[in-house]
């Protein structure tokens, strides 16, 4: 890295390249003024944030005395020396006051796509997910059942059962009155709206024609529970010459939003990294990002789409979004970033780096300089993750507040939403919304940070279930019902989000359609999905139940948030094998996903796991794999040569299953020497003292020390 001396700061060259020649000739600032206003940010808030932290670990050390002479202890006793301490504070409600909300966000309950920002082409597929082709989706996935070999081309025999499972779809949720759409010919637009003409000639209406909402070219377009479908008429393609009327495609409203992750699924240690991460977040509010690859053999170009353009059901124009909305995920209060250096070299704040680059650069698209509009009701939205109680949210709208100022914008434009994904955040859910109430558009849970934290919070405690057993624990059933309480509580219910976890098995789809309709029956108005065509069979269960019925039933509920201090123990000591299967398990997952952060630089991907099973992965999975080994040699269920033994045995699993990797860097040949293989390591012998389990710090040490071999 080289930098360069500007305002009183060092710059990352690359970094300040990409700020000077994109972000700021479409804002009207110097690079001088700019990087002033990041040196008063860093000289105001690098001080509350380093308070923050030694706050955190103040607690810490307190909990962790405690356990170690109370053990769990009763809930109740753990109850009231966390209030003692300050950890517990009193319970909060307080209505949220938030203005200029996007529909999406406020009014469209729908899947939530998460992209990592330093991919351009699945940022740019993310961004036009909003629309999904439902047969595309039903075809080429384990969605429908397929007890036959597929042909070369179009295979008649699936499409035939793809047309099936679609009409039926089509008349649970846009039902005709005396007809299936099975049974349709031919589809018309008539006085009273949509039309459905059978085999014999009968004219069959929509049992609810206020479905019907528009019609184009070729396409149908009907709505219900605020998402909508385009039926694609066109005999002529090859695949509607062959359905009984005409459809080629049913269109279906998909990823209403999505997250464009500069967090937990990218791995950027240095300027270079987040230049990058940055410049495709640029790009997307400037309209002009493309991507350009081979596939099949053949090139493939990669923009945003436009919006889409139909006729209202009243004869005026009727323009929908093209492109789902986007958000930008930053980073947690604990991580600084060497791209940007102080005058005596130290790191600046990584969060307040990432905020002010990120409403920089989303200014012209806010002023309506982009032909691709993202907001249309004038605000910027940020996920903030990795909080720890209300006063580090009120920290972050504190920066926020002042990032608005400083780039000349009206209060309250910059968003934000909470992760729900720390312990001390988790208990004071409430007051958390409290301390963002004119800012707060979405919160959220998710199982594998917050499981990470609950074990490290409680390590002293003694040793905790297996992973998969974490599940069924008391916990974290009342964490994901206290989380939509909190959020219904403070009149988040056509205002805001309230979001659920990932589903991590991309490859899996049948069973997604199983469990995931789950999140909204919970009153979950978003819940994040692995991918555009997982986004697309999610959006499903967006029609199928009304969330905001489920959450007008479930208004008053007030689920007792100290149920969450059930420390999820075990009872009684695993047997050998036991033990032995979940040290493999975990250690395979540690080491499948550090050889491809730290090896390659890869944040999220798909891994197998000890089964060859693909699973979605980011630094989530990895804080709850290491801190659970971690806390088993602490409390003696596993020891450090077992640990060393079997991850050199996971080393030749994971090596094998990635031997068609390009450029994959091998570990088993020479463990002392591979990076990968020593992070993995590091990341569960230091996990009880690393502060709150995470794993950033250990993994950026090693992969800044394979970009140095790559530069040497």
């Amino acid at each position: 890295m080289t930098y360069s001396n500007i305002s009183g700061l060092q710059i990352d060259d690359t970094l300040r390249a990409f700020v000077r020649d994109d972000v700021l000739p479409d804002i009207g600032l110097t690079e001088e003024a700019f990087w002033v206003k990041l040196a008063q940010l860093q000289e105001r808030f690098g001080p509350q944030i380093s308070a923050a932290l030694a706050k955190r670990d103040e607690l810490a050390a307190k909990i962790d005395a405690w356990h170690m002479e109370n053990g769990a202890g009763t809930v109740e006793d753990y109850a009231e020396f966390l209030t003692e301490i300050g950890y517990l504070v009193g319970e909060e409600t307080s209505t949220i006051e938030v203005a200029n909300v996007d529909d999406e966000i406020s009014r469209v309950p729908g899947a939530q796509l998460v992209v990592p920002a330093t991919v351009p082409r699945y940022a740019l597929n993310a961004a036009n997910a909003r629309w999904g082709s439902l047969f595309d989706a039903f075809y080429g996935t384990d969605a429908l059942p397929l007890d036959f070999k597929l042909g070369a081309g179009y295979d008649e025999r699936r499409g035939a059962q793809v047309i099936a499972e679609v009409d039926r779809q089509l008349d649970e949720f846009f039902p005709f009155v005396g007809a299936s759409h099975k049974q349709v010919g031919e589809y018309s637009v008539a006085a009273e709206g949509l039309v459905g003409i059978t085999g014999s000639g009968e004219r069959v209406a929509l049992a609810d024609p206020s479905q019907y909402v528009g019609y184009r070219d070729g396409g149908i377009l009907l709505s219900r529970h605020g998402l909508h479908i385009e039926i694609v008429i066109d005999r002529d393609h090859p695949i509607g010459s062959g359905h009984h009327a005409g459809v080629a495609d049913v269109i279906i409203e998909a990823a209403v939003t999505t997250i464009v992750d500069l967090e937990d699924s990218v791995a950027t240690v240095d300027g270079e990294d987040k230049a990058l991460a940055y410049r495709t977040w640029h790009g997307l509010h400037r309209g002009d990002l493309t991507s350009t690859f081979e596939k099949g053999g053949e090139t493939v170009y990669r923009s945003l789409n436009p919006d889409r353009k139909y006729t209202g059901r009243d004869g005026g124009d009727l323009v929908l979004p093209g492109r789902s909305l986007l958000l930008a995920r930053t980073v947690g209060h604990h991580m600084t970033t060497d791209a940007v250096l102080t005058g005596d070299g130290a790191e600046v704040a990584e969060g307040v780096l990432d905020a002010l680059v990120v409403v920089a650069a989303a200014i012209p698209n806010l002023r309506g300089q982009s032909p691709m509009r993202n907001s249309r009701s004038g605000s910027i939205y940020i996920v903030k993750p990795k909080q720890h109680g209300p006063g580090e949210v009120a920290l972050t709208v504190e920066i926020f507040g002042a990032i608005e100022k400083a780039l000349g914008l009206e209060k309250n434009t910059v968003k934000i939403g909470i992760m729900d994904e720390e312990k001390r955040t988790s208990l004071n859910l409430g007051a958390c919304i409290a301390a963002a109430r004119e800012r707060v558009i979405f919160i959220n849970t998710g199982f594998l940070d917050r499981t990470g934290d609950e074990i490290h919070t409680d390590f002293k405690a003694g040793p905790v279930v297996r992973k998969n057993d974490m599940k069924s624990e008391i916990w974290l059933s009342s964490y994901e019902d206290n989380n939509v309480d909190a959020g219904l509580a403070a009149g988040f219910s056509g205002i805001a989000q309230i979001g659920k976890g990932m589903w991590a098995k991309p490859a899996d789809m049948a069973d997604m359609l199983a469990q995931k309709v789950g999140h909204p029956l919970a009153g979950a108005n978003c819940a994040w999905v692995p991918s555009p065509t997982a986004a697309t069979l999610h959006a499903l269960h967006y029609l199928k139940v009304d969330v905001f019925g489920q959450q007008r039933a479930l208004v008053g509920r007030n689920t007792d948030r100290t149920l969450m201090l059930n420390i999820p123990l075990l009872k009684t000591r695993p047997e050998p094998g036991q033990i032995d299967y979940e040290l493999r398990l975990n250690a395979q997952s540690i080491l499948g996903y550090v050889v491809r952060w730290v090896g390659l630089g890869i944040g999220c991907s798909t891994v197998p796991d000890l089964g060859n099973v693909g699973l979605m992965e980011d630094r989530a999975t990895l804080r709850i794999s290491s801190q659970l080994l971690a806390n088993w040699l602490a409390h003696g269920i596993i020891g450090e040569d077992q640990i060393k033994e079997v991850f050199a045995q996971m080393a030749l699993v994971v090596d094998r299953q990635n031997a068609d990797v390009p450029g994959y860097p091998v570990m088993s040949a020479d463990l002392s020497a591979s990076e990968s293989f020593q992070a993995a390591l590091e990341l569960v012998f230091a996990g009880k003292d690393e502060p709150n389990g995470y794993t950033e710090r250990i993994l950026t040490h090693w992969r800044k020390e394979v970009k140095k071999k790559a530069i040497r």
